[in-house]
């Protein structure tokens, strides 16, 4: 596979340093590289640098580069060398490449000038300063033993003034666990930083950090758990990496830092000689260990990303040690810092603050409240609560309904931990509707399971953690008060009305007309009631309530304003005309899927809990969709006759199960952008070709089923399906793309293929020998 790009590179401007902190892995850990190196980097280093990064950001398509000016301290270079720097990078860079420039910095010589020149050249400032002038001063002095906070404050100062506000880019902390948590943090926020990176100090099992008896076993994390107690009951004031690096991986999301998260490496140290190095971190592994051997004048960046060094820190979980494998958090910690995992030569151990980083994402999880308490973490071979039997299923394109089962519970786990998420990055000290979720979590779990498992939640909680301006924090209040009346308990929820509407996801909409702002609903045992902010009195009896309906128990959603996720438009409110339409119409899908296509159709009844229905396609074209954050659900434009309905429900369902396996693994390598022509389609990438193949599996099975019947209209499409899907499983397994566990997929596809190849008589469809679950059954009786 193509690794991926490089997009962070720290250029090292100066190699020496005016400061003489004791912990700096530079110069007081194992490596001695810097004694041989040039003190000032020159410009045909500079020169042929800027070039090395443009030509990396051209061959791969990079919309942005960030490069940190670093030392030593970088501002012993000079104001010159700076602007040399700066305006060579900036000439390399294709116009379609962003360049975030930044210098880091101990602040000691930060002045005017300084911020000036770099206002003018567009240069973000990081600084470092531990704390107060107590804990500072602990490690970070001059070489006479002088203390340098007086200067560092300083240099916050010029940053805070509002001409240079813009330039902040925030504080590095080295933590102490012998420093008081809180006395530090006191003195960070203080600041106002935009940000603070709280930093574990470089260490190996060689090596080890201090850990004095009197602070317990785990005092890192502890340390970091009392600043995070602080940080969140002052409302997150500032931006923390470590905290919300955390949050995010529980949430499946990448991570923010190289010290946690799974995420391969995309960053390069560049000294002031030329050579490229590794991360400076490694350092205080042994002499030499960031040495690549490579440098600017003879090698691209391209050559960089084969060094087994760099590649060793791009395999993912295949790169830790098997202890770490098995770890249920290995997801949020990801083996922690690579250095820290050195010992006896190898860096295939666990890191040495191990039980550090498992207490403190413990410990991170259980305060964003138990609605996140199943969130996902494992990546074990099978993934959690599926077998390797069960894997096998999928990659054959099936699935029975306890696999599918595995799925949803997996998908479920998601969701929690994604709205865990939303409420972490809301800023929210203290909300009514995510206690009333965690106490009802704690009290009633099927009433909160029931409502955070309906698919748009998790594409709501999606579209808010990527930034989306429309997706506000209104349907988190409406979640709860949806799980407090199925809770029965007589908890009182206020919600927000929304255009005129009152919304309670699952169970449907009470139109209330303009003017109404918010309503107080409170779910009892005998139904609900919402009054309003003008005080009237309403419940599910008033005829302006739209309840969602269900067809056994598949719900017809078509209230719920976060069901427009999906590429076509969706359906308004169903006449009680066309209700019943789709009722007939879907039992008669059901009834064939059931008859013709049993492999599939068991799996589909487990996990299929929600249509959403289109609108008609332009000229009757049949319309379906999938959406990838919306588990259990799929969309359709009511189709003209039922055997097409089973047939766009199968076709969907697969996308919805391929987009639960990749919430799991990686079946392909997401930077490759080559595009591939397949289904007589336009040319698409990698992962729409794989989405392709594993939906037309069950095409070329229902239309193989169906001409078996001996439907000449069956034999025809049956014949144009198996060819151009015989063709697209070649193009996937050849494509050179595939992860190892995509290349398994691959040849499951070929596997279920290759018998509709073959002639009818010995013909002999894969199938999984499971039951079925019938969900429409109630309906009929």
């Amino acid at each position: 596979m193509t690794p991926p790009p490089l997009t962070q590179v720290v250029l090292k401007v100066h190699s020496r340093c005016d400061l003489a902190c004791d912990h700096c892995y530079v110069y007081e850990h194992a490596d001695t590289g810097w004694r041989s190196r040039p003190r000032v980097v020159r410009d045909a280093v500079l020169g042929r640098t800027a070039e090395r990064i443009g030509e990396h950001a051209v061959a791969h398509g990079l919309t942005a580069v960030r490069v940190v000016l670093h030392g030593g301290e970088p501002l012993l270079a000079g104001s010159a060398v700076i602007r040399r720097a700066a305006e060579a990078l900036r000439a390399a860079l294709p116009e379609v490449c962003d360049l975030d420039l930044r210098v880091h910095t101990n602040g000691v010589r930060l002045n005017r000038a300084y911020c000036e020149l770099f206002d003018e050249l567009g240069i973000r400032v990081g600084l470092s300063l531990d704390g107060d002038r107590a804990a500072n001063d602990r490690h970070r002095r001059f070489a006479d033993g002088r203390s340098s906070h007086p200067q560092v404050l300083r240099a916050v100062g010029l940053l805070r003034e509002p001409r240079f506000r813009h330039l902040f880019a925030g504080l590095l902390c080295t933590v102490d666990a012998a420093n008081d948590p809180v006395a530090v943090y006191r003195a960070l926020a203080e600041l106002e930083p935009p940000a603070v990176d709280f930093l574990l100090p470089h260490a190996t099992w060689e090596r080890p950090p201090e850990r004095p008896d009197r602070l317990g076993a785990t005092p890192y994390a502890d340390w970091l758990l009392a600043v995070h107690a602080r940080w969140e009951a002052d409302g997150r004031p500032f931006a923390v990496r470590t905290f919300d690096s955390v949050h995010r991986t529980l949430s499946g999301l990448p991570g923010l830092s190289e010290a946690l998260g799974l995420e391969p490496v995309d960053l390069v140290v560049l000294e002031t000689d030329g050579t490229y190095e590794q991360a400076d971190s490694l350092r205080t592994a042994y002499d030499g260990a960031p040495a690549t051997g490579m440098d600017v004048f003879r090698h691209s960046l391209d050559d960089v990303l084969r060094h087994p060094g760099i590649a060793a820190r791009q395999a993912g979980p295949a790169g830790l040690s098997a202890t770490c494998r098995a770890c249920p958090v290995v997801r949020s910690c990801g083996g922690g810092l690579y250095a820290h995992r050195y010992r006896d030569g190898s860096f295939e151990h666990p890191s040495v603050y191990c039980a550090d980083l498992r207490t403190l994402i413990d410990g991170l999880a259980a305060r964003a409240g138990t609605v996140a308490r199943a969130a996902p973490s494992s990546v074990d071979v099978a993934g959690p609560g599926l077998t390797d039997a069960q894997l096998g299923e999928l990659a054959l394109g099936l699935g029975g309904p306890e696999t599918v089962r595995s799925l949803a519970r997996s998908q479920l786990a998601l969701t929690r931990a994604m709205l865990a998420a939303v409420h972490g990055s809301a800023g929210l000290a203290r909300s009514a509707a995510w206690e009333l979720l965690t106490e009802l979590d704690a009290a009633a779990p099927v009433a909160v399971d029931a409502v955070v498992a309906h698919p748009y939640v998790r594409s709501w909680a999606a579209r808010r953690l990527t930034g989306d301006p429309g997706a506000g924090l209104g349907p988190l209040a409406e979640l709860a008060a949806s799980a407090a009346v199925l809770a029965g308990r007589g908890d009182v929820m206020t919600v927000p009305v929304r255009d005129g509407t009152l919304h309670l996801p699952t169970l449907g909409r009470l139109v209330l007309g303009g003017g109404v702002r918010e309503a107080r609903v409170t779910g009892g045992r005998t139904g609900w009631t919402a009054r309003t902010d003008d005080g009237a009195l309403t419940g599910p009896g008033d005829p302006r309530w739209q309840p969602v309906r269900r067809i056994g128990s598949i719900a017809l959603e078509d209230v719920d304003p976060q069901r427009a996720a999906h590429r076509w438009p969706v359906a308004d409110r169903l006449s009680d005309t066309a209700y019943a339409g789709w009722a007939r119409d879907l039992r008669a899908a059901a009834d064939l899927l059931d008859r013709e296509l049993p492999d599939y159709a068991a799996g589909l009844w487990a996990g299929l809990t929600t249509i959403t229905p289109l609108r008609p396609g332009p000229d009757g074209h049949d319309l379906s969709s999938a959406a990838r954050q919306a588990f259990g659900a799929v969309a359709i434009a009511r189709p003209r006759a039922a055997p097409t309905l089973a047939l766009l429900l199968v076709h969907e369902f697969q996308h919805v199960k391929l987009g639960a396996v990749l919430d799991r693994w990686e079946l392909y390598d997401r930077t490759d952008t080559r595009l591939f022509e397949a289904f007589d389609l336009s040319p698409r990438p990698i992962g729409s070709l794989f989405q392709a193949v594993y939906a037309h599996l069950a095409v070329t099975a229902f239309w193989g089923t169906r001409a078996n019947a001996g439907s000449p209209t069956a034999r025809s499409r049956f014949t144009h399906w198996r060819a151009l899907t015989d063709e697209a499983v070649d193009l996937l397994a050849g494509s050179g793309a595939l992860t190892p566990m995509g290349e398994r997929f691959a040849a499951g596809a070929r596997a279920s293929v290759d018998p509709w190849l073959l002639p009818r008589a010995s013909r002999e469809q894969p199938g999984d020998g499971t039951g079925r679950d019938r969900p429409l059954e109630r309906a009929r009786s």
